[in-house]
Order: C-alpha cells, then structure tokens, then sequence
C-alpha cells in the first residue's frame, strides 16, 4: 500500500477574495503535494472554506449599512442569515475559481465549508472530548463584550484604536479590620 500524505488547506475566510499572502502559501503546498504525488504517495490535498463567524457577520453588516442605510437589527433573523448566506456563497464560489485560476492540484470533489455538518459534528466531537478532558472548562475572567453582536471576541477580532479622552484615578480608602 502507497504511503498517505495529506493537507487540508488552512481555509481562508469568506470576508473577501484571496491575497498575496494566499497565493504564496497554496503555492508552497502545491508544490509539496505534487512532489509527494510524484513520489508514489497516496496523496490527498483538500480544498475548503471557512465561514469566519462574526468578521462574516461583520462585513455584510456594513455593506448593507452602506448600501441600504439599514443596520442587522432592522431584519427578522432569517432574512439576516439569508443575506449572509449570499454574501459566503458569492465569495466561497470567488476563492475557489482564485484556486482553481492558480492551478492549485486539489481534490476538487472533496472541497467542504467550515459549516457543513461533517465538520461541525467533528469540531462538536473534538470539543466534548477535550471538556470531558479537563483541557476546556468554565471560569470567571475579563472577557472582550461587543454590545454591537451581543457576543465574546477572540482577542484578534478586537479593533484597538486610540482616542483621546480622561483617565480618571479613584482614591479610597481600606479598612482592613473586617479582612
């Protein structure tokens, strides 16, 4: 039997086309999948897209706020799921055809979506496995709240900015008699 070798392509997000960035990283793994090809492996590059959650949510909130004037909140839900549903299915179709454009030598019918019910069934898997594990578990912490979605961000989706304002010092004082 031929040895495996397999990559499952990082998958970029549906906020926009691919980059620079993306095109150098789909070379390299080309070029090591078709030279493991080359060498009788058992070879398996595959495709796909990631659905990038909030960022998604994101951009076609301020597309419709600049196209309509309308902010998420003006739409029953379903007609807002909708709408993004359009927004990932125009931009998963954009990278593909920018992969394929590239001549990336993927596994083209075995491309998958982030969301698709194989990979959430497997990430569900994952996640249970590592709660039951003891490696994820609940506590109490600074979180990073966006009152716009109503939701925890992870660390990179926060946008710092500098603004220039008051820093205000309380001074109080301790009776430390009741510690």
């Amino acid at each position: 039997a031929r040895k495996p070798y397999a990559i499952v392509i990082p998958p970029p997000n549906v906020t926009a086309p691919l980059h620079l960035g993306h095109a150098l990283n789909n070379t390299l793994q080309d070029v090591l999948i078709r030279f493991h090809r080359m060498q009788n492996y058992n070879t398996l590059w595959m495709p796909g897209t990631d659905h990038a959650g909030i960022a998604t949510q994101t951009v076609v909130e301020k597309q419709i706020l600049s196209e309509e004037n309308k902010r998420r909140t003006d739409f029953e839900r379903e007609e807002f799921v909708a709408r993004v549903q359009v927004w990932k299915d125009e931009y998963e179709a954009r990278i593909i055809e920018q992969l394929q454009a590239m001549g990336c030598s993927c596994d083209w019918q075995r491309t998958r979506f982030t969301m698709d019910e194989v990979c959430a069934k497997a990430v569900r898997a994952a996640f249970f496995k590592l709660f039951r594990d003891g490696l994820i578990y609940r506590g109490k912490r600074l979180v990073n709240w966006d009152p716009a979605t109503q939701t925890v961000l992870a660390d990179d989706e926060v946008e710092h900015e500098t603004v220039q304002g008051h820093f205000w010092y309380l001074r109080y004082q301790i009776n430390y008699s009741h510690i």
